[in-house]
């Protein structure tokens, strides 16, 4: 069973969320080259995490993390279970493991996932912008991701 209080980060496959301070460590690398934190930066932090913890548990790392600095800076309302989870899942799909040994390496192969627009291709945007998608998980409603089996109306 899917948890989906607004407060979790609706991973029912993820074992309980590493420990903030990894996700501090990976948020530190991505900034270390300084300058801001947008979609590419963000892509960059979710590939680490599933470098570092695989992919289950970078579900959680990466929600719990983000929701973390969300609160902090005073917009929690900026959280979005869903749009974590499907990029979580697109970064996922297209790691290709060691032979992508650094991120440069992973973004130059996968350039369509730093279209921070990628997901209108899977979802209406009346759909993201729902209270629901963004408190739990929401499948696709336009087109399934590329790893997933439609379901049998």
């Amino acid at each position: 069973m899917i948890d989906t209080t607004p407060d979790t980060p609706d991973t029912p496959d993820a074992p309980d969320a590493p420990d903030a301070a990894v996700f501090d460590e990976l948020m530190a690398e991505v900034r270390a080259g300084g300058g801001g934190f947008g979609h590419r930066e963000h892509v960059h932090l979710t590939w680490l995490a599933i470098r570092r913890v695989g992919m289950p548990a970078a579900l959680a790392l990466v929600g719990d993390g983000i929701r973390r600095v969300a609160t902090a800076a005073g917009a929690p309302q900026k959280y979005h279970v869903t749009l974590t989870r499907a990029w979580v899942e697109l970064v996922a799909h297209h790691d290709a493991g060691p032979e992508l040994p650094d991120f440069a390496a992973f973004a130059a192969r996968h350039a369509e996932l730093l279209d921070k627009d990628l997901l209108t291709r899977h979802y209406r945007p009346e759909t993201l912008a729902t209270p629901q998608a963004r408190a739990t998980w929401t499948a696709p409603d336009l087109a399934p991701f590329p790893w997933t089996t439609p379901q049998a109306r």
